[in-house]
């Protein structure tokens, strides 16, 4: 028989209104599921109850929706990668010197060594849980357990492993080339398509598929067809990295006289099936002077989502200069963490701030605004709408926040202190299809202090590889300085 559990007289509540198809705050209400799925919210609930929760204190938000992110590789780079942008690169760190330390922690794969592997993932997945996300779109690359591992988080995982026709090369560090392999795409793409269908069947029913191919400019034309064709057969999200870069966006005009997101839309892959990673170089941005004025449009015609990642490529001087020219136009967005720190709150906190900068204009954007994008903007952009919200049929995943925490007093607007101040720290409670994930701000699911010591091992090895990936065979401290001169006396 499922149990019903419900949290009594929650201070605040998130809630979905479906007549205004919008969240809106409820005050002293109660919030109630049975088995995986939300059967009340409101005031005064009557029925039974087998579980009580004194919500007094709590805020209560429906699970975040994280539709971007590399767990595999990223968490590897933490006080590594926060400053190696290449200035000859447009400020981007993307093709050089990045890479190297991904390129050596990734060569566990090629290894059959998969501990450093699994360490990261495991890594992010506890920090996004820690930090109210119930849902993440994970960008990686196949490995040997890579499917039990998402299983047992406990989160809702769409496994998105990347395939392509081409790898960026740099010898120099100011030129980008590119070494095809079409053959190799395809393979790679086919070996994509079966696990994700293996995934998307997996018993927990907590896991789906995502097809994936990794970037617009290392696609061949006929890759992107099958892709978009099995994502339509399926009725499976697709997403791509799509003007990520200044280099990108050169690259592609060069090839094709087209915007990155123009050629796109000729190549027939934008739609409502269609997340586009980043879109931060459209025509309109002021760093590529470009003459038309049609990418935000053909977004909004086509209804093709956005997974907008702002802390990561902040970090190289950059940004989405007008979050609120895409919303306004139509477009549905959504948030992603791409790197560390894995924390959607903090990304939400990003968005806001760097679009009032960019549009010198702080009516540019509202909370309101990111905080839709962290959940129902993702939840569309997964095809999906019975997660990221709080109403009476959606799945139970939600958010028990301690209104008691002092970064959250005092308490007068729940979502703007999480957001302005205190992020995930007051985060209590986590609940994923129903079933506790995250209890006093302890993940119940991984082993997220051992996968932190293997994260240790792995960074180390990273270092030590570089050398090996680098065309000017510099050391990571070469590449990477300390913030301060260290004493080794």
């Amino acid at each position: 028989m499922t149990a019903t559990t419900c949290i009594r007289n929650a201070a605040w509540v998130a809630a979905w209104d479906d007549e205004i198809q919008s969240h809106r705050y409820v005050r002293e209400a109660d919030v109630v599921f049975a088995g995986n799925a939300i059967t009340f919210v409101g005031k005064g609930y009557s029925g039974p109850a087998d579980n009580e929760i004194d919500g007094r204190g709590l805020f209560v938000m429906p699970g975040l929706i994280n539709i971007h992110t590399h767990c595999m590789s990223e968490p590897v780079g933490k006080g590594i990668v926060e400053e190696v942008g290449n200035p000859k690169l447009y400020m981007s760190g993307l093709y050089d010197p990045k890479p190297l330390f991904l390129a050596a922690h990734n060569m566990d794969l090629k290894e059959g060594q998969q501990d450093g592997l699994k360490a990261a993932c495991t890594v992010a997945y506890s920090e996004l849980l820690m930090s109210g996300v119930t849902t993440v779109a994970d960008l990686s690359m196949i490995y040997d357990g890579w499917l039990d591992l998402m299983a047992s988080s406990g989160m809702r995982i769409y496994a998105a492993p990347m395939y392509r026709s081409a790898r960026w090369v740099t010898h120099n560090g100011h030129v980008v080339e590119y070494e095809w392999d079409e053959a190799a795409g395809q393979r790679a793409f086919e070996d994509a398509a079966d696990f994700i269908a293996t995934a998307d069947a997996h018993p927990c029913g907590r896991i789906g598929a995502m097809v994936t191919p990794a970037q617009i400019d290392t696609c061949t034309q006929a890759l992107l067809h099958d892709s978009m064709a099995l994502a339509k057969d399926k009725n499976w999200p697709l997403q791509i990295h799509t003007s990520q870069s200044v280099v990108e966006f050169h690259e592609m005009t060069r090839r094709t006289g087209l915007t990155p997101i123009q050629w796109a839309n000729q190549t027939g892959i934008l739609g409502p099936n269609t997340i586009l990673s980043h879109a931060i170089f459209i025509d309109e941005h002021s760093w590529v002077h470009w003459p038309t004025r049609d990418d935000v449009r053909l977004l909004a015609e086509t209804g093709t989502s956005v997974a907008h990642c702002p802390s990561v490529v902040a970090r190289y001087g950059q940004t989405l200069q007008n979050l609120g020219r895409y919303l306004g136009a139509g477009v549905n967005m959504g948030l992603g963490t791409d790197s560390f720190p894995h924390n959607l709150i903090d990304e939400m906190r990003w968005a806001v701030i760097l679009s009032r900068i960019a549009a010198e204009d702080i009516e540019n954007l509202r909370t309101s605004d990111v905080f839709n994008a962290a959940t129902v903007g993702g939840a569309k952009a997964l095809l999906r709408d019975d997660i990221g919200r709080l109403t009476a049929g959606a799945k139970a995943d939600l958010v028990l926040v301690d209104l008691n925490h002092p970064s959250m007093r005092p308490v007068r607007d729940p979502i703007r202190s999480l957001v302005y101040t205190a992020m995930e720290r007051p985060i209590r409670d986590v609940y994923v299809d129903g079933i506790l994930v995250v209890e006093q701000g302890k993940v119940l699911t991984l082993d997220y202090e051992s996968a932190l010591d293997q994260l240790d091992l792995a960074q180390r090895a990273a270092e030590d590889g570089v050398p090996t990936m680098d065309y000017a065979k510099r050391t990571s401290r070469q590449v990477s300085p300390l913030t301060l001169p260290l004493d080794d006396t």
